[in-house]
């Protein structure tokens, strides 16, 4: 879930603040991030090796994005104390949350499945990738509107810390989802996706 707009008497307490920067941490990586995959889709057919190889990269800081809402929406939907004091995000963007995440899931699913099979079975999961496609692009636009400033703010906060441990504990996990989605990425190359011939085909 992402961080909540505080009551000016209220100082959000410690746990509250580290899951936001972390949170926003991992944002700014995947704005980075899908920035770059959004040069490929522009032209999908000659950049489809690239454009998977950056979807893999993008799955390990996706997970960790995911692990950081997913805590912080659990934590305010069980009651807990500091978090309930942070308050609910916005109406808009509690509505659209939860297609954000079905979306991510179908989208890069369905991504997975083409670079595994092409199209062995048939292509409806083309037509599943770019419908998910489509709806992500609008409700992930939402959201990134929606927390832009606040993310952009407390990921600068972050930045400007000393690096003290639990700041360090932070940053080591985003530049650690990088690196394993990295790693992954580079254990793709071995192997020949039957979709990347079609696409070199087409």
């Amino acid at each position: 879930m992402p961080s909540q707009p505080r009551s000016e008497t209220t100082s959000p307490a410690p746990g509250v603040i580290a899951n936001e920067r972390l949170t926003s941490l991992t944002g700014a990586l995947l704005f980075v991030l899908l920035a770059a995959m959004g040069v490929t889709v522009l032209s999908v057919r000659t950049l489809l090796p690239e454009h998977f190889l950056i979807g893999f990269v993008l799955i390990p800081p996706l997970g960790l994005k995911m692990a950081t809402t997913g805590y912080r929406f659990a934590r305010y939907y069980l009651g807990d104390h500091s978090y309930r004091l942070a308050g609910p995000p916005q109406l808009l963007l509690r509505l659209t949350a939860p297609l954000v995440v079905a979306s991510t899931v179908v989208l890069f699913g369905t991504g997975i499945e083409l670079w595994l099979f092409g199209l062995r079975y048939g292509s409806v999961w083309i037509e599943w990738h770019k419908l998910s496609f489509g709806v992500w692009l609008v409700v992930t636009a939402i959201h990134v509107l929606g927390h832009l400033k606040q993310t952009g703010e407390a990921a600068a906060g972050e930045l400007s810390l000393p690096s003290g441990r639990e700041a360090l504990t932070r940053r080591s996990l985003v530049l650690a989802s990088l690196s394993t989605g990295i790693l992954v990425a580079l254990a793709t190359l071995p192997f020949h996706s039957p979709f990347i011939f079609f696409g070199d085909g087409g």
